[in-house]
């Protein structure tokens, strides 16, 4: 078995700011002893592996990566224990279980950047989260560090590139603007990531998967970009009416009509068209999506803990319940009752017996 060691302490040495100079003092060993460590030219004496792995509160075998499986599927058990609690709303369950996580394998960039995540969330006005602007501010400097070390030392470029958006995130909402806007710059350009040139690479039997997630991260763009526009305020009412009109236009064609009528974006969209045709007094249209948001919330809440689909564009699809994520721990009835319906647009029809009706299903 090849030990990982010298390219563990190299790892675990730059996670921690710590020059080859300042380990070796530590140590009382030589610099170029520390450099032929990382090389992997030679190991540490026997003897002083107990004082490396507590400069770096890790333990000898993981120090010398002899127990890589058991910290994967113990790293494994924290991840889906985090997504268990975010898919519920759990937002302080998950931080707990990350800084547990974090607290066991301080390295681990996968669990640093769920506590970095869940750190934000937690600062999210958008749930119900009562102390969401002291959180704001209470994890800003935490949410930046972190953001920050995985910028610098990670080795996963997909998580690096998550924090590097977060991060920039999170100095806008604090009002960093130029700071945040100068994060954002260094992200790469949708001409430049790997799904646009890798084609020419792939094996035959990884063609058509390859194509068809492709297409559905497109369309989920397009109807993402469409449904900004639609629930900006960049545009007329009416204009933005057309514009989700357009976003249930192309689910339709992308999806053969096939989508399961539970999830959370169909209740949501729906929800934005009622309250646009309130605001235009269409009153007619604006029950209709009312009623069919109302409908959607109660088949999100009730939604099996899987479902899948199938369109000729986008091949099978599997949606599970635990991959939603939110801030909010409410059923989805309760959100729309509570706090979607409190929109002003709905004032003017709040004592019409078709508005209370619908109320009274959202119980």
């Amino acid at each position: 078995m090849k030990l990982r060691i010298g390219e563990n302490i190299k790892s675990l040495r730059k996670a921690r700011d710590i020059t080859q100079e300042a380990l070796a003092e530590m140590l009382g060993v030589s610099c170029q002893s520390v450099s032929r460590w990382e090389l992997g030219t030679c190991y540490p004496d026997m003897e002083l592996l107990p004082a490396i792995a507590e400069i770096f509160q890790s333990s000898v075998d993981s120090l010398l990566g002899l127990d890589d499986k058991a910290e994967k599927e113990k790293v494994q058990e924290y991840l889906g224990r985090f997504q268990s609690a975010i898919s519920k709303g759990h937002i302080q369950k998950c931080i707990a279980i990350a800084r547990e996580g974090v607290a066991e394998y301080p390295n681990h960039y996968a669990l640093l950047n769920k506590l970095m995540y869940a750190l934000f969330v937690s600062g999210d006005d958008s749930g119900n989260i009562p102390e969401w602007k002291e959180n704001r501010e209470k994890y800003d400097g935490e949410i930046i560090a972190l953001g920050e070390r995985i910028l610098k030392y990670c080795p996963d470029q997909d998580i690096r590139l998550e924090a590097t958006a977060r991060l920039a995130f999170q100095h806008m909402e604090m009002g960093r603007k130029d700071m945040g806007r100068s994060i954002y710059g260094t992200l790469p350009s949708k001409d430049s990531c790997r799904e646009n040139h890798i084609w020419w690479a792939l094996e035959e039997e990884e063609k058509l998967p390859f194509i068809q997630s492709q297409i559905r991260e497109d369309y989920e763009s397009l109807r993402n970009f469409i449904w900004l526009l639609g629930s900006s305020g960049c545009v007329s009412d009416q204009e933005s009416l057309v514009a989700l009109e357009k976003v249930f236009e192309l689910e339709r064609l992308i999806c053969d009509g096939k989508l399961p009528p539970d999830g959370w974006d169909t209740a949501r969209l729906r929800f934005e068209s009622a309250r646009l045709q309130g605001r235009l007094a269409q009153r007619q249209a604006m029950y209709e999506d009312l009623t069919a948001a109302a409908q959607a919330a109660r088949a999100f809440d009730e939604r099996p803990e899987s479902h899948r689909y199938e369109s000729v564009l986008l091949g099978t699809i599997e949606e599970k319940a635990l991959d939603f994520e939110t801030a909010d721990s409410r059923p989805l009835r309760e959100i729309m009752r509570e706090k979607w319906l409190s929109d002003a647009a709905f004032d003017a029809y709040r004592e019409e017996a078709d508005f209370l009706s619908i109320l009274a299903f959202l119980q």
